[in-house]
């Protein structure tokens, strides 16, 4: 079983490296990709995730399709076991993202991760972000987020350069599975 390492790993601090665009399509690569998804597809409530939180240091994170899903934007992330089961957007893959553009306007919205569990807290972020990546074939694009991908773009190249974003949050606090909500000290 793929494991999602958590805060205290020293691979989440460390500058993800570039990935050879040569070996995008190679076998290696291609193996982090699928555990990524797997990983991430575990995981009800996760949006996205970051090569590091596998415990490989390479610039890769891949956004859900489910961001996309109606029930999933109506329940605000809560996921039913029968949304897996039902035809998708595909997860989008970014190998070597760049941030081209950020929007002047930012918002404060909460946050949490897969790798800081089970805090969250509100983070400042751009409502509008362009960035520049390969895909799973190599292939280069751009990719517009506006709202909530452009914070996912954001959180996830803040992974990739080492930082977390309780490295920028406020008002941090757990929350565990009956929601019941305790004050980080």
């Amino acid at each position: 079983m793929i494991k999602i390492v958590q805060s205290e790993d020293p691979v989440l601090r460390k500058i993800a490296k570039d990935v050879p665009i040569a070996l995008i399509t190679e076998p290696k690569i291609q193996k982090v990709l699928k555990d990524m998804i797997t990983a991430l597809n575990r995981e009800s409530d996760g949006v996205a995730i970051a090569a590091p939180q596998i415990g490989v240091s390479l610039r890769i994170f891949i956004v859900s399709g489910r961001i996309f899903d109606e029930d999933f934007i109506r329940g605000h992330g809560a996921i039913e076991g029968d949304l897996y089961k039902k035809a998708r957007q595909k997860d989008l893959v970014f190998i070597n993202p760049v941030i081209l553009k950020l929007s002047k306007d930012k918002k404060l919205l909460s946050e949490g991760c897969l790798s800081v569990r089970p805090t969250y807290g509100k983070v400042r972020r751009a409502t509008r972000a362009s960035v520049e990546a390969y895909d799973e074939n190599g292939i280069k694009m751009n990719k517009e987020g506006v709202g909530l991908l452009a914070h996912i773009f954001q959180h996830e190249i803040d992974h990739l350069d080492g930082i977390l974003f309780t490295d920028k949050a406020r008002d941090l606090h757990d929350v565990f599975e009956d929601n019941e909500s305790i004050a980080n000290k």
